[in-house]
């Protein structure tokens, strides 16, 4: 992805220094997963899913807790006792995470959103709703990548290595949700101020 690597650098400086004038608990935690990049939100996301023993998609404050823990937020238990009263709505003791990651992710305007499908319904070739090697071998060429015209990397490996930019930092499973998609443009999308630019930006890098 052309230019990502650059967005991504600066975004991750950006969120460091708003994190320091940051009050409100959602935000900052929202900062501090994206100082570590476009897969920051996505990768907490993979750490509460590897939590969630029981399937529930849903996690009590002691699992939250630790998952924040986990992934290295820096966030005291007074803080993360305010956050998880945020999501817990219902006053139920449990969040739902789906919602949670939802509500973590950067703002998007619709025009935005309608672009990432767009883009993963073009990488999506069998249509299953998950991105993988197979699906690729039809819309990437790897063999423009410069490790694979020295020989030090097969095709597979190349697919794998493009499927990781999108994948979480912590789990990398070589498939692609949706979800982990759209939550890494959110990140993506946080440092591009104007629609027209992002919309621009995907449209080049995807050719849409």
């Amino acid at each position: 992805m052309a230019g990502t690597a650059r967005h991504d650098r600066e975004m991750a400086l950006q969120a460091k220094k708003n994190l320091s004038t940051c009050t409100d608990p959602i935000e900052k935690l929202r900062l501090q997963c994206l100082s570590r990049g476009s897969a920051g939100i996505k990768g907490l996301g993979r750490v509460f899913r590897i939590m969630d023993d029981d399937n529930s998609r849903s996690l009590d404050f002691k699992e939250f807790l630790k998952g924040i823990n986990d992934y290295g937020v820096m966030m005291d238990k007074a803080e993360a006792q305010q956050l998880f009263s945020v999501f817990d709505k219902d006053g139920s003791g449990t969040i739902d995470f789906d919602e949670f990651l939802v509500t973590l992710r950067p703002p998007m305007s619709n025009a935005r959103k309608e672009m990432i499908m767009q883009a993963f319904r073009k990488l999506d070739k069998t249509g299953d709703g998950v991105v993988t090697i197979e699906d690729l071998r039809g819309v990437y060429n790897a063999r423009h990548h410069p490790k694979y015209q020295n020989g030090e990397w097969t095709e597979d490996q190349v697919f794998r290595s493009f499927l990781d930019n999108f994948d979480s930092p912590y789990d990398k499973d070589g498939q692609v949700t949706p979800e982990e998609f759209t939550n890494y443009y959110a990140g993506v999308s946080a440092s591009i101020d104007t629609d027209v630019y992002f919309i621009t930006m995907m449209k080049n890098a995807w050719k849409l």
